[in-house]
């Protein structure tokens, strides 16, 4: 509908992407000024003859011409093309209470920053303190009104529900006692994203309807006869299973995914549930196969498997080492000294120091001479807290080519090098395979970083021929990483099966630029459980002895020594 509100909202979008693109800042100003007036006029534009328009307050003849393409096609060209040169991403800043069109411009350009996910993730890594324009005050009001709006968008990651979960489980608990509530789908399988928090009650709708009836209730978005759908105040969606006739059949089906509820059927027909149970155990062990956990359930094949007994998968306390973390030498928040203390507290037996290499500019990245005095820092350091070790690492830069941001002069003085990919991350899969398998064949590379750069719900990654790298990598004895910051979780833990077969280590890295983000392990051990990762494939839960004893093996075979 081509209402004079509609005409503004054109105008000034057009404004406001102008800006964004560098266009003429006179002309950009002239059309922000058009839709000003348009929205204060009380007559319609459609009812005013078109040479007419440019007599109009505000309005030139440049806008008044693009008043009549509106008014005749509905669009505007010059928008049009725009938007098609925008990216989503950029484009969805727009919503971003704080970010006008010169700091959008700014963080796409220069940051090269495309997604609300990414920019939230560079506000985490303190990486927006390195560019004009941008404070702390300004970077946390930013991080704040992200994470406000992203809130209202029904997808949330996996740690955003944790951190509210427990609440909603003990207001259900209080109400209908514990063995009458249980949490089921994509939550009870550890889900990486949620879209819906699902759980069973056996109760009816008439019984749970008025538990809600409070100050502030969650929306009724949906009601049958045995399902209740509400809308909670931060927009994730709420489903609750009512009045199960069988409480554990109700758990297994409704705990999915159906790809392995029909698997399961189809191979041992319809489950038999013994007793009045409320976990669906009973399920397996009456089909004659190990009770699958929930969080393995994302693959059916794990049925075959479970004929023969399944291995004890990963725990967080099974992490005995802290590897992959950022100090204030780049673009972490802590000293060195503050994040081994903290890892000490905590128990842990070592910390591997990995901050950014050089060709990561907006990261501080440090230069040779720095790597040098960090070294020595990090040697004083382990004489001081002694028998805890810190170790000297690298998250280096994988350039385009493939090689390493530092000759191997340098790179022969770091205990190990974590390689990773930062820039130009916009490749097809037969450049991001050349890149990636160019860096693993590098003797130097420990570790391979975050394989796929992808960032949940807000970035794809680029896309890569798993299969490929992860034979590269058991050739090289390269460690592939599942980075365990919440909004990474990469490699996906799909792949963790594939691996551990092919005998590649996996290493559980929380990438942490605080002390705080230690406790990040949690959801890397989380997603690992799901590719069913045990300890002893897990490079972090190496104890001090184990990871140098691997390390000196390594460049043993490497002949790095």
């Amino acid at each position: 509908m081509t209402d004079n509100s509609f005409i503004a909202d054109q105008f000034s979008l057009l404004s406001k992407l102008m800006d964004i693109h560098g266009g003429n800042s006179f002309k950009s100003k002239s059309y922000a000024a058009a839709a000003f007036n348009i929205e204060k006029l009380t007559q319609p534009l459609s009812g005013i003859a078109a040479d007419q328009l440019s007599s109009l307050k505000g309005i030139g003849d440049s806008a008044a011409k693009k008043i009549t393409e509106i008014l005749e096609t509905g669009k505007l060209a010059v928008l049009e093309e725009l938007l098609l040169n925008t990216p989503a991403g950029v484009l969805e800043m727009l919503n971003i209470k704080g970010l006008g069109p010169k700091k959008i411009a700014s963080i796409w350009k220069e940051m090269e920053i495309e997604s609300l996910g990414e920019l939230l993730y560079a506000c985490n890594e303190n990486r927006l303190l390195l560019y004009k324009g941008f404070g702390e005050k300004t970077q946390k009001n930013v991080q704040e009104a992200i994470e406000y709006y992203t809130q209202n968008q029904g997808s949330f990651l996996y740690a955003e529900v944790a951190a509210f979960f427990p609440s909603i489980q003990v207001y259900l608990e209080k109400h209908f006692s514990a063995d009458a509530v249980a949490v089921t789908g994509a939550f009870r399988r550890q889900d990486l994203t949620i879209d819906e928090l699902e759980f069973v009650i056996a109760k009816n709708n008439a019984a749970v309807k008025p538990i809600f009836q409070t100050a502030q209730p969650p929306e009724l978005l949906e009601e049958t006869a045995n399902q209740l759908v509400y809308k909670l105040k931060n927009g994730l969606r709420l489903r609750l299973h009512t009045s199960p006739v069988n409480f554990a059949e109700q758990l297994f089906f409704t705990t999915g995914p159906t790809s392995f509820t029909d698997a399961f059927t189809k191979q041992f027909t319809t489950p038999v549930f013994s007793g009045a149970e409320t976990y669906d155990a009973s399920a397996f062990t009456n089909a004659g196969i190990t009770p699958v956990p929930a969080y393995l359930r994302g693959v059916s094949t794990i049925l075959n498997k479970a004929a023969n007994g399944l291995p004890e998968v990963i725990t967080e306390k099974d992490i005995r080492g802290i590897i992959h973390t950022h100090s204030n030498w780049s673009d972490g928040t802590n000293t060195i000294e503050e994040m081994a203390k903290a890892c000490i507290a905590k128990g842990y037996e070592y910390l591997v120091i990995s901050d950014h290499s050089k060709s990561a500019f907006y990261a501080n990245g440090l230069k040779e001479d720095r790597i040098r005095e960090q070294h020595r820092y990090i040697d004083e350091l382990n004489e001081k807290f002694r028998p805890f070790k810190i170790f000297k690492s690298i998250e280096c830069d994988i350039l385009n080519d493939g090689n390493l941001d530092y000759t191997d002069n340098i790179l022969s003085t770091f205990d190990l090098i974590i390689a990773s990919v930062h820039a130009n991350l916009k490749m097809t899969e037969e450049k991001a395979m050349v890149r990636l398998l160019n860096a693993i064949k590098n003797p130097y590379t420990t570790i391979l970083g975050h394989m796929t750069g992808r960032l949940l719900l807000s970035r794809k990654g680029y896309p890569v021929d798993h299969k490929k790298i992860i034979e590269a990598c058991a050739e090289q004895r390269v460690v592939i990483e599942l980075n365990a910051h919440p909004r990474r979780l990469d490699m996906d833990w799909y792949w963790i099966d594939e691996a551990m077969e092919r005998g590649v280590l996996i290493s559980i890295d929380p990438d942490a630029h605080t002390t705080e983000g230690f406790d990040d392990c949690r959801y890397g051990v989380l997603a690992a459980q799901k590719g069913g990762l045990t300890k002893e494939k897990n490079l972090s839960s190496f104890s001090l002895n184990q990871f140098e004893d691997f390390l000196a093996e390594r460049k043993k075979y490497k002949n790095l020594q």
